[in-house]
């Protein structure tokens, strides 16, 4: 059955491929991005089935006007993909305050403003399914990856929790964590690097910066088999809440499952009775 997929960051990377995936499979694409053009450009001519429209996902204006061009074209939104985003790369003393917030307010910020003008739409047709793309680094943490791994984790806590409040509305939730993909996170329009430069960190940060930059296009994950999937879970009446995307990612989340509870188990000791006692209580 033909749904309406709303897609931010259609311009590039994993965003191209997923409207790409989706159009091929009969249903109807509302294809965002900060440039159009570009995203026209990339799609080909118009199509009878693609709205292509401007979104700055920190703009809530935009995410507001793009869901209303949505209705004018097709009357309905029945998913909508959070897929754009960026990577601000560094050792958390060297990322400046400033890009911090750049992370958080793209990373976090930007789905949520775009969420926060679908879901009116998605109550009022009691139906819908919200697909956030946050990342295996949302669950595991990592060097040089502490401004991003920030935003994703709050990602992973909102996203969490917003299922409960919009499932009584028929509205579902995935959260997407996918390893490492060959999509275009790496070059050099989405990933940016910490500003500032301490001599302590100096001669890791050159090294760790040389490996990330030569990760560019030699990752494992295939992006369109991905785009694939992910059409597939747009179309499933009962999605999963999470969706572990990669050989990679999966093992690396079992292992943190793992980490965790042994954590947990670890503290029940020391922090397994802290209630009240009776007589104080």
């Amino acid at each position: 059955m033909s749904k309406v997929i709303f897609v931010t960051g259609a311009g590039r990377g994993l965003g191209t491929d997923i409207v790409r995936q989706a159009l091929a499979q009969g249903h109807r694409v509302i294809a965002t991005g900060r440039r159009p053009e570009k995203v026209q450009q990339t799609l080909g001519g118009p199509q009878d089935n693609l709205l292509v429209t401007k979104v700055d996902i920190t703009d809530q204006e935009d995410a507001r006007a793009a869901v209303q061009a949505a209705l004018d074209r097709f009357g309905r939104i029945d998913v909508l993909i959070n897929n754009a985003g960026n990577f601000i790369a560094g050792y958390f003393e060297e990322i400046s305050p400033e890009q911090m917030r750049v992370q958080i307010e793209t990373n976090l910020f930007g789905p949520m403003n775009v969420t926060r003008a679908v879901l009116p739409v998605m109550r009022a047709q009691r139906a819908g399914h919200v697909i956030t793309i946050s990342s295996s680094a949302g669950l595991i943490g990592q060097e040089f990856c502490v401004a991003y791994a920030a935003s994703k984790f709050a990602v992973e806590g909102w996203m969490e929790s917003l299922r409960y409040d919009v499932e009584p509305f028929g509205i579902r939730t995935t959260l997407v964590e996918p390893g490492f993909f060959r999509t275009e996170l790496l070059v050099e329009a989405s990933t940016s690097w910490a500003e500032l430069s301490i001599d302590d960190y100096a001669e890791r940060t050159a090294a760790t910066k040389a490996q990330w930059q030569s990760m560019n296009g030699q990752q494992s994950g295939d992006p369109a088999k991905l785009a694939r999937a992910l059409v597939t879970l747009a179309d499933q009446e009962q999605p999963p809440l999470r969706f572990v995307a990669g050989a990679d990612a999966i093992a690396g989340v079992q292992a943190k499952a793992q980490e965790l509870a042994e954590q947990a188990q670890a503290s029940r000791e020391l922090g397994g009775n802290l209630n009240l006692d009776e007589a104080t209580a």
